[in-house]
């Protein structure tokens, strides 16, 4: 059986293997060579463009905050060489294929993320209603589990799930899209509870079943902080399996953008052999964040349509094109971008866009005590652990007999990360403990905890606002307009050469594979834009638009 990847189902195009064609993303004409792009933002998406243009020949100058990595940001312990906590992305979907392209070109190490039910957890704890219960596998839990697990298969059906992953693990790219494409209209407009609530495999079970689902789902976890989201998000994360099968980076996947910054060209590219975005970069770090973006008022090297970039120390460069890649709401709040940059149209996508909270606390442990057996109870002393608590997802990552340990004390979405949002960190480990405490009496956590606790909320970080975007019901159309606008070829000069990525652009938010096929758009439209174009073996996103395009609904 072919295996399911992040292929579409919006706009299928096989990124992965544009990717690992042998002629490479395309050629520039040699005097667009060493032509200047302002890179805005220097997370997976704004590094994946950043080296892939630099492979074609042109001169990234990569804005940046903060710090290299985005959300994909690893925490190194203090006193603990290699041990870690991922503060944003940290489970990675073996289906996004295009991810791993770029993890697998750095010679990166990854495992099994674990996740409740799996293996890689060892065994796993649901407390909910003030009951727990412990298990290693789904059969072990009382039969309401099992009941729940089916009818949420069975509401998928009703809708024709089957069908469609079929389609996708085949890319049969007519049948996916006649199939997908009779779903967008749908389904746009419901949300994911609507969606449980109203198929005939969750009628047939009482309301709690659907509490239940919600706090511990199945897969990655609980699923009611997306109960208000556009169903079509939701049954685009399992048709392409983002929530099952997923891996870890060893020793931090913030190795990935850091690596791309360091990676020197391929033999393809025009530029010397190993030259790399640092060496390009005075200094060898990225130039600071971006304050301002506006027409060019004087030419590029050959350039007619240049842009002013200012950075946030008031130095001003002009560059041939812009590719943005913070996320969206920036554009409006901590960057002034000129307005007649985008349509109105695609303002108010930008600015409708709504962003989730998401909450984490970590703390290091002086070994994995975890693994420690009851003599009791013949358990684990403690598991991954699902709860209805405050704490909602709490994970166990194991570095070895001999070495500290880490727990994710909470990780929590939406209004149960809000309740965190006022406190220290040290006031986040006291509630955390405080509701561990209730699921696992008498075993003292707390006297394992070594050094400094760490802690995010991603909507209190001034250069994200939220940790990613959760479309809700009518936000199909807004997506699109942000999804295509890499084709610039009908839009009236003034609004052409920014191109917009991210995972925030993607159809899948979230998700690591998104931001890179977001980047891969923004390429082709920048090589396209300056003159250039994709092997006529190996056709770019651009060339094979009109075929694959997603459905347009109209206004």
């Amino acid at each position: 059986m072919d295996p399911v990847t992040v292929f579409g189902p919006d706009f299928p195009f096989p990124y992965d293997e544009w990717l690992a064609h042998p002629a490479g993303l395309g050629v520039l004409p040699p005097e667009a060579h060493g032509r200047e792009v302002a890179i805005v933002g220097a997370g997976l998406s704004g590094l994946v463009s950043a080296y892939e243009l630099m492979e074609l020949g042109l001169r990234p100058v990569v804005y940046e905050p903060d710090g290299i990595g985005g959300r994909l940001r690893s925490h190194r312990f203090a006193g603990a060489d290699g041990v870690i906590a991922e503060l944003g992305g940290m489970r990675f979907p073996v289906s996004g294929t295009s991810f791993y392209h770029y993890v697998d070109r750095l010679g990166l190490a990854s495992a099994p993320f674990p996740n409740p039910l799996t293996p890689a957890a060892g065994s796993t704890v649901i407390d909910i209603s003030g009951e727990t219960h412990y298990a290693r596998t789904l059969e072990e839990l009382p039969p309401e589990f099992a009941a729940i697990a089916t009818a949420w298969e069975a509401a998928l059906e009703e809708i024709g799930f089957t069908a469609l992953q079929t389609a996708l693990r085949e890319r049969d790219t007519a049948t996916l899209k006649r199939l997908w494409d009779a779903l967008v209209p749908v389904w746009d407009g419901r949300t994911f509870y609507d969606f449980l609530a109203s198929s005939q495999a969750f009628a047939d079970l009482p309301f709690r079943s659907r509490e239940v689902f919600g706090m511990v789902g199945f897969g990655t976890g609980g699923w009611d902080s997306d109960f208000p989201n556009s169903m079509l998000e939701i049954l685009r994360v399992v048709l392409t399996e983002c929530d099952t099968d997923q891996r870890y980076v060893v020793d931090g996947v913030e190795q990935l953008p850091r690596g791309l910054w360091t990676l020197p060209v391929s033999e393809r590219s025009p530029w010397p052999a190993g030259t790399t975005l640092a060496s390009l970069h005075d200094g060898r770090v990225p130039r600071p964040g971006v304050a301002r973006i506006r027409r060019g008022t004087s030419q590029g090297a050959g350039a007619t349509h240049a842009f002013d970039v200012t950075d946030r120390w008031g130095t001003t460069r002009t560059h041939d094109a812009v590719v943005a890649t913070c996320q969206a709401w920036l554009l409006t709040t901590q960057i002034d971008c000129e307005e007649s940059l985008f349509s109105q149209d695609l303002w108010m996508a930008l600015d409708r866009t709504r962003y989730m909270q998401s909450s984490k606390t970590f703390v290091m442990v002086d070994r994995p005590f975890w693994k420690d057996i009851d003599p009791v109870t013949g358990r684990d002393l403690m598991s991954m652990t699902l709860t209805d608590r405050l704490t909602r997802g709490t994970y166990l990552f194991d570095n070895g007999p001999d070495r500290p340990a880490v727990i994710c004390l909470t990780y929590s979405w939406m209004s149960d990360a809000l309740k965190m949002l006022p406190y220290s960190v040290d006031r986040r480990v006291e509630l955390a403990l405080d509701a561990l405490g209730k699921i696992y009496p008498g075993l003292d956590i707390a006297s394992h905890i070594v050094g400094d606790p760490v802690t995010i909320s991603w909507e209190d970080d001034p250069n994200f606002l939220g940790a990613f975007k959760g479309a809700l019901p009518g936000h199909y159309r807004y997506n699109r307009r942000m999804y295509t606008h890499f084709m610039q070829a009908a839009m009236p000069p003034e609004e052409r050469g920014i191109f917009l990525a991210g995972d925030d652009i993607s159809f899948t938010p979230a998700w690591a594979e998104g931001a890179v096929q977001t980047a891969l758009n923004a390429v082709w439209g920048v090589m396209t834009h300056l003159g250039g174009h994709a092997p006529a073996e190996s056709p770019g996103p651009g060339d094979r638009f009109a075929e694959l395009a997603p459905i347009d609904l109209g206004d």
